[in-house]
């Protein structure tokens, strides 16, 4: 660096060093968005004071059956007039505050990240779905490491000139469709993986790739007429004729996938005439970087088709399984490993970007690695949860407390009232159950007796959770999912935010307004 010698400096060019020097430290005291995991710890940390303040109660479980495409279904509910405080020895209602540290496997304070990440079991939060996003993430590497979906995606930006606006309809409408039909939302994570660089070469950016995958299901799964997760559970469990009141939710779906295609579109237009107004820019460097050096002429060839052809078939596979035999987790995981090795056997066999078996082993291994940061957020959040006392009804909880506490609050208000709150209810609720069918197991046998109570129907207490249920899974860092899709993307939380929270106003707005209206039409 050339310095300027001490006769050359004057006296007048101090003054715009200190100008460039204030300016300088007046940007770095700008305000910037904490980290998702500084989020979460300060949630956790108010969760365990609330603990200080709420007594604990409990309820307990009931069998009810119903009956969905012919076959009668059971699940264990709550029993909505059960609800009990624990009492201490004066016969006070109990409070059990947080400590700092619990051994035994308790759950304090400073316990909650680690209890986070171990608890669950293979088929859901938060160890389930951590090692899911491991397992997806290994053998989703193994495929980028072929350099087919590079190869692809240039390929195919190559024979589409000039429509390339076509992807995000179809893309955005056909993920709707998957969280409506058969409740599609972990799958997504993998489809983000391929769409992601795609989306980037096409000129969007990585939010448009959650919005047209991850919150195109959400979307789907909330305005669902058939979602056997969310909506099927929830009217089963209210008493209402399962799938029933299809007509109003087709046409609610249709409405809602519309909104949304036009959020992102117009969001991705902007951004494609002018990149830096994209809100994650920086992070999206990333896939820009890595696409630099390719070039049209790319190879192509009979083992590019075959690595093509087995993603289709998994993806096939896969969709077959959760429709006709409710695979979950564990087995859609094991398809997704299954296509992995399939795909590195064809690789090393046709030479695909020269890989050997350590190559495809290592780009396993690399691949796992990615998700670790969504995965730690995922496991931190779930601690959360376990803070406030687990989602059991019958173990005396804080949310217990809660839940019990917002019906008899719901109970006193005029009809319309308590049918919009409902509906704010099972939102709020849904950062601490994000499971659709976990929270219809807690929420409708209280909220479907209330609804007869205070002259509200039970669609609508139905229409009113699942709207609820299902958008703010859109926002909520708890949502394990979200949390997984935003981390392939590179979208740190604190970005999305900023992004999406004048989508979710919308949605608010829009779904409160469905609601009320339903309730007025005595939709039944």
């Amino acid at each position: 660096m050339h310095q300027v010698p001490p006769t050359q400096q004057q006296p007048s060019t101090t003054e715009p060093i200190v100008a460039n020097s204030s300016s300088s430290q007046t940007v770095n005291r700008t305000w910037q968005m904490p980290d998702t995991l500084v989020i979460i710890f300060f949630v956790a940390l108010f969760a365990a004071v609330m603990t200080y303040f709420i007594p604990v109660g409990s309820f307990e479980t009931q069998q009810v059956s119903y009956v969905i495409d012919g076959v009668e279904k059971s699940r264990s509910v709550v029993d909505p007039n059960s609800f009990a405080y624990q009492l201490n020895d004066d016969g006070q209602p109990m409070l059990q505050p947080v400590s700092l540290f619990a051994g035994g496997g308790g759950t304090g304070f400073f316990n909650f990240a680690f209890e986070g990440l171990v608890s669950g079991s293979k088929w859901g939060s938060a160890i389930g779905v951590i090692m899911f996003m491991l397992v997806i993430g290994g053998a989703f590497g193994i495929v980028m490491a072929t350099g087919t979906i590079d190869n692809g995606i240039l390929k195919l930006i190559d024979k589409t000139q000039g429509n390339e606006t076509l992807f995000i309809p179809v893309i955005f409408t056909l993920f709707s469709l998957g969280g409506a039909v058969f409740g599609m939302g972990e799958e997504a994570i993998a489809f983000a993986i391929i769409i992601c660089p795609l989306m980037i070469r096409l000129g969007y950016d990585g939010i448009t790739t959650v919005m047209v995958t991850y919150v195109a299901t959400q979307i789907g799964f909330a305005s669902s007429w058939m979602n056997p997760f969310s909506v099927a559970i929830a009217q089963g469990i209210a008493d209402v004729p399962v799938l029933s009141g299809s007509s109003v939710r087709v046409a609610m779906w249709l409405g809602f996938t519309l909104m949304g295609l036009i959020f992102t579109m117009r969001y991705a237009a902007k951004i494609k005439a002018k990149p830096e107004l994209s809100y994650s820019h920086q992070s999206d460097q990333y896939f820009r970087d890595n696409a630099s050096d390719a070039k049209l002429d790319s190879r192509f060839n009979i083992g590019d088709i075959l690595v093509l052809l087995t993603i289709v078939a998994t993806v096939a596979w896969i969709i077959w399984g959760v429709v006709v035999n409710a695979w979950f987790i564990p087995e859609i995981a094991s398809q997704f490993f299954a296509m992995g090795i399939v795909v590195g056997i064809i690789g090393v066999v046709f030479k695909l970007n020269n890989l050997t078996v350590n190559k495809v082993a290592v780009s396993f291994k690399q691949g796992a690695s990615t998700m670790l940061e969504p995965a730690v957020l995922v496991g931190c959040a779930s601690g959360i949860l376990l803070l406030l006392g687990g989602s059991n009804a019958a173990n005396p909880s804080v949310l217990n407390t809660i839940l019990s506490s917002s019906g008899e609050f719901i109970g006193q208000l005029p009809s319309v009232m308590s049918a919009w709150f409902m509906f704010v209810f099972q939102a709020v609720f849904n950062f601490f159950v994000t499971s659709g069918s976990g929270q219809a197991a807690l929420t409708m046998p209280l909220m479907a007796p209330l609804a007869d109570i205070v002259g509200v129907t039970r669609q609508v207490a139905v229409l009113a959770f699942q709207l609820g249920d299902g958008f703010t899974n859109v926002l909520v860092p708890t949502s394990a999912s979200l949390m997984a899709t935003l981390g392939v993307c590179r979208v740190d939380w604190g970005q999305w935010l900023k992004f999406i929270w004048r989508f979710m106003l919308g949605l608010f707005l829009v779904s409160s307004l469905i609601v009320i209206t339903a309730h007025y039409m005595g939709f039944s």
